[in-house]
């Protein structure tokens, strides 16, 4: 009986995938392990992998939104019905068959030249298509997307395609210098200053529905709808401290000069939290509805910033891994998130968050809290101030965090005894050394 192959749950959020580009036609051959076909999910743009070995006999969606479980393709032996295994599936009406409907002409073309090159990529009003993950490996090698032909499902800009042109830019030779043009001489100037041109007047044909509709990715979607649920469900409570960093400072320097690797502030605040959150476990918490759920381990969500949203990986046992690997994790962890490699386990199981703004020279703000989480921490920049010091005035290295709570889980003396304890630890770091 051929396979059915199902919308798989590629993250613990996910509720639909949005398929974005089929690697593999209707009639190919296709191995276990080999890519069918690209998905959005609500963290990444992730390759959907065939289980199977046979012919790839039906595709149910060609592209768009599919939920959890829904029929997505028929995989099976040359010939087989494809309608008899969906209806043995249990779905009977075997999805979306606009695939399988295209018209005659269209197929007699393809048969009679198939060594034809793929189409050039067709646009969607005035954007080309192509897959998230095109666009962000294009961003990135500075290759104009007008410029690459697209081999994926109706000329669709995919991965390869990509992989394709950065080879090609590699290999081709480096542009001839322009020539110098020589400077004007001092003679050449006027002899007489000419009048300046009069000022023309303002005048703008513009104006009326000025704007840019921008289709909503998964990952936004996502964000609006689980932070929407957050800030309206969970009672939010905020508190704030400003933590003097001249010790912090003092021993991330030392630190550097024999780390393997250079820690980094967020590191010590990672650290930090950690170390706080083992001696107060309130923090680290969850609502369920019924009942609350301690954690046992200390699993810190990081949130990174990309291009059309926020994805948190997460650095598991934080609180018992040293300063470089917690460094190299979240080096490693902030780069799958930036190209949209970050696995779904990469992404799960975090207790407590951590939001660092400090690098764009934020100096204080609050964060919403990251479901399940019970708390998340923002985290300012480390700023110069006069502070007072032993009775007298000083320039201090001043960093606020502010901590966002669900009060249904966590209480005011609960949280400022937290943020009590992690003021003491970053005010005397060498705790974080024993």
């Amino acid at each position: 009986m051929a396979e059915v192959i199902r919308m798989p749950r590629m993250s613990d959020t996910m509720e639909e995938g949005n398929i974005i580009g089929w690697l593999k036609a209707e009639g190919e051959t296709v191995e276990a392990g080999e890519t069918l076909a690209e998905v959005e999910t609500d963290k990444a743009t992730m390759e959907l992998d065939s289980y199977f070995d046979g012919v790839l006999l039906h595709i149910a969606v060609k592209e768009g939104q599919v939920p959890i479980n829904g029929v997505i393709a028929v995989i099976g032996e040359e010939g087989e019905d494809w309608k008899a295994a969906i209806a043995a599936a249990g779905d009977v009406d075997g999805g979306d068959d606009s695939s399988s409907d295209a018209p005659a002409a269209e197929e007699e073309s393809s048969s009679a030249s198939p060594a034809a090159a793929p189409a050039a990529p067709e646009s969607e009003g005035d954007r080309l298509k192509a897959s998230p993950l095109a666009r962000s490996m294009a961003k990135e090698a500075n290759i104009d997307l007008g410029n690459v032909t697209g081999s994926g499902d109706q000329g669709r800009i995919v991965k390869r395609d990509i992989e394709a042109a950065i080879e090609q830019q590699s290999s081709a030779p480096a542009p001839s210098p322009a020539p110098a043009v020589a400077a004007p001489s001092p003679a050449a100037a006027p002899a007489k200053e000419e009048a300046a041109p009069a000022v023309t007047p303002f005048a703008y044909t513009g104006g009326g529905d000025n704007f840019e509709t921008v289709p909503l990715s998964q990952m936004r979607k996502v964000i609006a709808r689980r932070l929407g649920e957050s800030k309206f469900t969970a009672p939010h409570f905020y508190l704030t401290v400003e933590i003097n960093m001249d010790k912090a400072i003092s021993l991330r320097k030392r630190i550097n000069e024999v780390a393997p690797t250079k820690v980094s502030f967020n590191d010590l605040v990672i650290k930090a939290s950690a170390a706080a959150l083992r001696l107060h476990p309130a923090v680290n918490s969850a609502w369920m509805d019924d009942h609350i759920r301690i954690n046992k381990d200390i699993n810190i969500g990081v949130a990174v910033a990309v291009e059309d949203g926020l994805l948190v990986p997460v650095v598991r046992y934080a609180d018992i891994k040293t300063l470089s690997q917690i460094n190299t994790e979240v080096k490693t962890l902030a780069g799958k998130a930036k190209t949209r490699k970050l696995q779904p386990d990469e992404m799960q199981g975090n207790t407590f968050t951590i939001s660092n703004l400090g690098m764009f020279g934020i100096e204080e703000f609050t964060a919403i809290i990251n479901p399940p989480d019970a708390a998340i921490l923002a985290v300012g920049g480390i700023i110069e101030k006069p502070i007072v010091k032993n009775g007298e005035i000083a320039v201090g290295s001043q960093m606020k965090v502010t901590l966002s709570c669900d009060h249904r889980v966590i209480d005011g003396a609960t949280a400022a005894q937290f943020l009590n304890t992690f003021k003491d630890i970053l005010e005397d770091p060498i705790r974080l050394m024993v």
